[in-house]
């Protein structure tokens, strides 16, 4: 019994901590630093975390990211391909396979359905950063290899009918991505302005949110060898620059050829909008707030849970417990442990109509981003600042023929 007191102690103190944190967030402004520019294009950091602008066409954007984020990229990539890619086994076929193997595979397949402005993107970020094409390419279709929990709740959930989403993303916090952590705000032509929650290198979304007030979260499940469709991250980056509501975001996972099996979580805070969505291979299902699903047995009012086992449960209750008094302090608490897992590699929560959002990584030595502290953004603020003119500037070079 001294034990479990002690546990539970530690867990009010956790709290406390969290939500300290959590007000000193909200309070001012924090601490900006421009570290440097390139074209339209340029690098900050706020609060100590790297915020990337990018701006044009999808060569340029990719070309500001390789080249403001130069030595990330390199590191990142180099553990991902060489260290991890040459030590991680894939099984398939009843084979285990190297990753950066498979991953060569996939590419050709999928090469007929992503658009062309994303190999257009990749190009760009491969010439800016300096690294081979086919590195950059094998790295940003990594995803649809290692396949989390997500949540919308809104109207008589939370205290006051504000839309809140939740984003849990379980991956290998042992690869280190989390010391390449970035904010990507960008601005394509002719399209809708996101931010993308990722890491340095890729140009493909699993977590962001538009200026649109649409918001999307992603979580794996099964289907490894299905990859005649447009890979996932991929799909959620066209609904962040395309989706402008609810009905248009739903559009682009039905209505393109899917890989594997995924599930969303999907919101539009202009309208109180969200459904858990299953969009694999050969399935396309929306779970609306407070309606059951086989895999989702237990609805609750005004609200989109998604997540597998004892987690789901977990979340469930927690959702119950605090019906009608949701806040974003007590939103950014469903996703505490165990809802999520020891591999938890960033924690984002969301409210679409202001276009806040608070993100929180894993420690460098692998400590779950529950356990980490929220950085607090807007999305409509990042869109309206503006570099140091006197930072270092770097060129942007536009190759008359991208590379193939």
């Amino acid at each position: 019994m001294t034990t479990f007191f002690r546990r539970q102690s530690f867990y009010r103190r956790s709290l406390n901590v969290v939500a300290i944190l959590f007000a000193l967030s909200m309070a001012g402004k924090v601490e900006a630093q421009t570290l440097a520019r390139c074209g339209a294009g340029w690098l900050e950091k706020i609060d100590g975390y790297l915020v990337v602008h990018v701006k044009g066409t999808p060569y340029e954007m990719g070309y500001q990211q390789g080249a403001l984020l130069k030595d990330h990229v390199h590191i990142s990539l180099d553990t991902l391909l060489n260290k991890k890619g040459d030590i991680a086994l894939v099984e398939y076929g009843g084979f285990k396979l190297k990753p950066r193997f498979l991953i060569e595979t996939i590419i050709e397949i999928q090469k007929p359905y992503v658009p062309k402005k994303y190999f257009e993107e990749m190009d760009g970020l491969a010439a800016g950063s300096g690294l081979p094409l086919k590195d950059v390419r094998t790295a940003n279709f990594i995803p649809e290899l290692f396949h989390c929990s997500g949540f919308a709740v809104m109207d008589s959930a939370t205290k006051d009918g504000t839309l809140y989403h939740g984003r849990v993303l379980d991956y290998a916090c042992d690869w280190g991505l989390q010391d390449h952590a970035v904010i990507v705000v960008a601005e394509p032509d002719g399209e809708i302005p996101f931010v993308n929650v990722t890491y340095t290198g890729f140009i493909g979304s699993v977590t962001g949110m538009n200026a649109e007030n649409i918001s999307v979260g992603e979580m794996g499940g099964r289907g490894l060898g299905h990859w005649a469709g447009v890979p996932m991250s991929f799909l959620v980056r066209e609904v962040l620059q395309t989706a402008d509501n609810f009905d248009s975001a739903v559009a682009v996972f039905r209505d393109n050829p899917r890989t594997c099996q995924y599930y969303y979580v999907v919101s539009d805070g202009e309208t109180n909008q969200a459904a858990g969505m299953e969009a694999s291979w050969n399935v396309f299902a929306l779970v609306k707030p407070g309606k059951a699903h086989p895999l989702l047995p237990t609805p609750v009012a005004d609200a989109a849970l998604l997540s597998a086992g004892d987690r789901y449960t977990e979340l469930v209750r927690r959702v119950q417990e605090q019906h009608g008094e949701l806040t974003a302090e007590s939103a950014l608490h469903l996703m505490d442990r165990p809802v999520a897992m020891k591999s938890n590699l960033h924690n984002v929560l969301f409210e679409p109509k202001s276009t806040k959002f608070w993100v929180a990584n894993a420690s460098i030595d692998g400590q779950p981003a529950a356990e980490q502290k929220y950085h607090a953004f807007q999305l409509s603020e990042l869109l309206e600042r503006q570099p140091d003119t006197d930072s270092p500037e770097i060129p942007l070079i536009v190759e008359t023929t991208a590379k193939k």
